[in-house]
């Protein structure tokens, strides 16, 4: 499978979504399923990562769950044990590709410049993180990649909120975006899986 297939079937947005307690993962992943949202990205900032991916991959089969934050090959080595059906990473790497090649893998690794691109080009991948986004010329890099690299797609993370993530869906390039503000900390601590879902539907 790939992003973009995925994509057809969630709606395009990729909750960056930081789960400090085991306890989170199964109603989060509901509550966003329940809006519509399928593709979930748990990233490794916290060290009950690996063990919420394998919760959501076991219990929640409506989401297709999946690992950020990858900046090694064992982190796509755990993810695929965990149960993730894809991973993503801030950066890009041969390493990281040929990993997840290995293991059969969608992987979408983070780029910022012409060169990363091109790195990732050469290693038949066409769908790509960009990281961070606003930091690196947001939408407007965007749109200058878009002449040299017209068969890429994008989704940027990085500066991603409620009040711009349409101006980077409306660019042709942009498959999806990433954004934690669906499933935000305050609203993970306080157990608002209804607020999460509304927010979720709203997209």
């Amino acid at each position: 499978m790939s992003f973009e297939t995925w994509l057809k079937e969630s709606k395009p947005v990729i909750p960056v979504i930081v789960i400090d307690e085991i306890e989170q993962a199964v109603p989060l992943a509901k509550a966003l399923v329940a809006g519509g949202v399928r593709l979930l990205e748990v990233t490794l900032r916290t060290p009950v990562a690996f063990a919420a991916i394998e919760k959501i991959a076991s219990e929640v089969p409506e989401a297709i769950v999946g690992v950020g934050t990858a900046t090694n090959a064992d982190h796509i080595q755990q993810a695929k044990d965990s149960g993730a059906q894809f991973a993503l990473s801030p950066g890009i790497s041969e390493g990281l590709i040929q990993k997840a090649q290995q293991l059969n893998m969608p992987f979408m690794p983070g780029v910022m410049t012409p060169s990363d691109i091109i790195l990732g080009l050469d290693n038949g991948l066409s769908e790509f993180k960009f990281f961070p986004a606003q930091q690196a010329g947001g939408v407007n890099m965007l749109k200058a990649f878009s002449g040299p690299f017209p068969q890429v797609s994008f989704c940027p993370t990085g500066g991603i909120s409620q009040t711009n993530y349409q101006e980077f869906l409306a660019l042709n390039n942009v498959l999806a975006v990433g954004g934690s503000w669906l499933c935000s900390r305050d609203l993970m601590q306080s157990k608002d899986w209804e607020t999460i879902e509304g927010l979720a539907q709203s997209l």
